[in-house]
């Protein structure tokens, strides 16, 4: 099944666009994972501790979202232990039913592209089970950097989200530039690129990410990418909230997934939920934000 088509019946099933991201900052990990960043352990030990971390992440939230996204950076920090950790985490998702968007903003040239597609979107050595559903690409290269991917999309119904708006600070120091601004010329790519792989849905396996923190924009991105799945970083720990998001939806409440990565992995840290375990906070917070994106307030 195409993977917009998998992505939408994913959201309609669980009856949310929460997306959860794992993005293990080891300072940040549990008490009871400290072992993961005490440099004195065994690498192995410590990547694999990492890897515990998320996998139990991954069981707290599965009943009650349609998809994750786990960092790669943070696994590639912890060497050859950490990439396979990161199977590991890529491979335990799919066994729960989740969709798994890959942020790996990979952007190279063509023969690199192609290489990056078959590692991250194929399966490295052709196994699927440790293949994403969906990756994030950076598109500076230019058209010939993204076509390897969507050559692989074609043939695997894998997805793409490509990198249009970041919600981090400096965004704007390129992204604005220029008449029309770049970030809308690479919209209107995006929606190009995406007409090829239509799902019976009637959106795309070509997304975009949009972020968040730019509420005012979210609209005129929509317009420009109407068959365009979004995902938006930037929610909770970045500043946005439910209010901001609903131009970012198509009608129905379809065609968005709304990313929070620290408020839900590292809930436990806040004075809100004071006094309960990680993983009792991370439910909490999971909760929270399904019934916010849910509220009048929120709802698209």
């Amino acid at each position: 099944m195409n993977f917009a088509d998998r992505l939408d019946a994913a959201v309609a099933a669980k009856g949310t666009p929460a997306l959860v991201g794992l993005d293990p900052h080891l300072e940040l990990l549990p008490e009871e994972f400290a072992a993961a960043r005490d440099t004195s352990r065994p690498r192995p030990l410590r990547a694999a501790r990492m890897g515990d971390f998320c996998c139990e992440l991954l069981e707290l939230v599965a009943p009650l979202v349609p998809a994750v996204k786990p960092q790669s950076a943070f696994f590639e920090a912890l060497g050859a232990d950490g990439v396979a950790q990161w199977e590991r985490v890529v491979r335990r998702a799919k066994q729960l039913g989740l969709l798994v968007i890959g942020d790996v903003k990979r952007g190279d040239i063509q023969s690199t592209a192609r290489a990056y597609a078959a590692a991250l979107v194929e399966g490295a050595g052709g196994s699927s089970d440790e293949a994403c559903d969906a990756i994030t690409l950076s598109p500076f290269l230019g058209a010939d950097s993204i076509e390897p991917f969507l050559e692989v999309c074609a043939r695997t119904q894998t997805g793409l989200f490509i990198l249009v708006r970041t919600s981090n600070p400096g965004s704007a120091d390129f992204q604005r530039s220029g008449s029309p601004e770049l970030s809308f010329r690479i919209a209107e790519r995006v929606a190009r690129w995406g007409e090829a792989l239509l799902g019976s849905s009637g959106l795309s396996s070509v997304g975009a990410v949009v972020g968040a923190t730019h509420a005012a924009e979210l609209a005129d991105f929509r317009a420009a990418m109407p068959r365009t799945p979004l995902l938006l970083p930037g929610y909770g720990a970045q500043g946005a909230t439910a209010r901001d998001l609903g131009g970012a939806f198509l009608a129905g409440g379809r065609g968005a997934l709304i990313n929070s990565s620290r408020g839900i992995s590292f809930a436990y840290r806040e004075a809100r939920y004071g006094g309960l375990s990680w993983q009792a906070a991370s439910l909490a917070a999971t909760r929270a934000m399904i019934a916010d994106l849910a509220a009048p307030a929120g709802k698209p």
